[in-house]
């Protein structure tokens, strides 16, 4: 049963709400790994665009308006988390306590692979092969040139490759990446 909304905008708002709201939740997940956080990012990068519903449906693409908001909220998480794994570093570092032991999984799948990417490389491989945006459309989701679109997915393939291993082809990881796609993202 659907929702009967009588203002023209708050419809509109609505239809984009149902169409893109999948989309732009995957794209956090794949960007950040984390099904709680990506609903999280999802909702509020749709809440943003909300708030600013008259110049972003104003705007020449509106899609690629909110992945990029979600892009840019995924990169602000990732940087707290960061900031927050520091913390707590130095605070075990600071009690003496050491643990020897591989950071990194004997066995690495393509998503622990792309969390190792750079945000940049990681973003863009996500949007051309996750979610099949074309180069342009990708460039235009994070704000960047076709031209930085192009190296960065080309580099952040090749070092996917790298660190899944000598068995690794460019098609195995495309074909990887593309399954979250058809998967729905969420493992």
């Amino acid at each position: 049963m659907g929702t009967v909304v009588d203002d023209p905008t708050h419809a509109e708002f609505h239809e984009f709400f149902e169409r893109h709201y999948a989309e732009l939740s995957r794209l956090a997940y794949l960007l950040t790994g984390e099904a709680d956080t990506a609903d999280d990012l999802a909702s509020d990068a749709l809440l943003a665009l909300w708030h600013r519903w008259d110049r972003v449906r104003a705007a020449d693409h509106p899609v690629a308006y909110a992945r990029g908001v979600v892009t840019n909220l995924a990169k602000s998480r990732i940087r707290s988390a960061v900031r927050e794994r520091r913390r707590v570093a130095l605070f075990w570092s600071q009690r003496g306590e050491r643990f020897d032991g591989p950071d990194v999984p004997a066995v690495l799948d393509v998503r622990t692979a792309l969390r190792r990417l750079p945000f940049r490389k990681r973003a863009c491989v996500v949007l051309r092969h996750a979610l099949d945006l074309s180069e342009r459309d990708t460039a235009l989701a994070l704000g960047i040139s076709v031209g930085t679109v192009k190296s960065q997915t080309s580099r952040g393939m090749a070092e996917l490759q790298r660190l899944l291993g000598p068995g690794a082809s460019a098609q195995r990881v495309h074909a990887t990446v593309a399954a979250d796609r058809t998967e729905g993202g969420r493992g």
